[in-house]
């Protein structure tokens, strides 16, 4: 693997912490601590440029709380000055990375995502009989900081930058200091999918499994020997010691790929696929919760449209016409005479 060099500079200059900033601030232009930031923009980048430089810029405290969509998750929220350090680092060490990336890679990289990587599901289970589906135990909270460092380290050897990488990923502490990353950072994102890169090259070269594809820490094989599939299950649990990491023992399995499997929020055959039906619940929750805030006057048409042409644009891509159709003649918005 050709390490890097002499990014330093390039991650510095004011055009990327622009940039970064541009980023960072999309969907949360609003929000306090931008319009704080943005108020005098060009001094806030100077400044930040400059601390950077002399490498004394200190990362915040993150703001941490829980989220109930669809399990609970520990989110923690740096401070939106270190988000935009993270956005220029990420747009330096990206592309350095996703050269590296396999294929079949689909979370949080351009031109990839979820709806990709069902479609290619889909392809693949048309040529396979089982299906080893996989997910890992509490992946974000059991990355080896020591060890994500030195997966960076064999591609990156700027030690200026190798030095802010390092304070990123040891300004989080929760409950081991030297376990664990934070929901929500961009950089989390993508040192996730750093993270298990040496293990689906693993997959596909040692392993020597074609059909397999990986969205975060839910990743599957494809085959039609069964028992083949077992014992590359066992070869993986072994693999994931040395990443301090293990296989979920309930949600790790092999099926048969006619009897329909749950990935990334669809329940998918080899000939068509549904809306996973948790899912279909939650979006009726809320769905009557929308009804009785609307009647309320406490949220308006356009933000209710927002969220169900979100929804929307996810079930399009299951054969789920009469299910949309049913749901939206349904449930219908008025407001409470006064």
């Amino acid at each position: 693997m050709r390490r890097s060099g002499n990014l330093f500079e390039e991650f510095c200059s004011f055009q990327n912490l622009y940039l970064a900033s541009q980023s960072a601030q999309k969907g949360k232009r609003y929000k306090e601590g931008t319009a704080v930031f943005n108020f005098d923009l060009e001094g806030n980048l100077l400044y930040l440029q400059k601390e950077l430089q002399k490498g004394q810029y200190q990362f915040g405290d993150y703001v941490s709380f829980y989220v109930h969509d669809p399990k609970t998750r520990f989110i923690s929220a740096a401070p939106y000055q270190d988000r935009v350090v993270h956005h220029a680092v990420c747009n330096i060490i990206d592309p350095l990375f996703e050269r590296s990336f396999i294929f079949d890679l689909y979370s949080n990289r351009k031109d990839k995502g979820t709806h990709k990587a069902v479609d290619r599901y889909q392809k693949f289970c048309r040529l396979n009989e089982y299906v080893l589906k996989c997910d890992i135990c509490k992946y974000f909270a059991s990355i080896d900081k020591r060890k994500l460092f030195e997966v960076i380290q064999h591609k990156i050897k700027d030690k200026q930058l190798l030095a802010v990488i390092k304070d990123i990923i040891w300004s989080y502490a929760r409950n081991n200091n030297n376990t664990g990353l934070p929901l929500g950072n961009l950089t989390s994102q993508l040192f996730a999918n750093i993270y298990l890169s040496d293990m689906d090259h693993f997959v596909k070269e040692e392993l020597k499994c074609g059909h397999y594809i990986r969205y975060v820490d839910d990743f599957v094989i494809f085959g039609n020997d069964k028992q083949r599939l077992h014992t590359i299950k066992q070869t993986l649990q072994a693999f994931l010691i040395q990443y301090n990491l293990k296989l979920h023992p309930n949600k790790t399995q092999i099926r048969k790929v006619s009897e329909g499997v749950k990935f990334l929020g669809y329940k998918i055959f080899p000939e068509y696929r549904l809306v996973d039906k948790a899912n279909v619940k939650r979006f009726k929750r809320k769905l009557r919760k929308y009804q009785k805030q609307y009647s309320n006057n406490q949220i308006s048409l356009p933000k209710i449209f927002e969220s169900m042409q979100s929804w929307n644009a996810h079930a399009s891509h299951a054969d789920s016409y009469k299910l949309r159709e049913e749901l939206f003649a349904k449930y219908a918005f008025s407001r409470s005479s006064s």
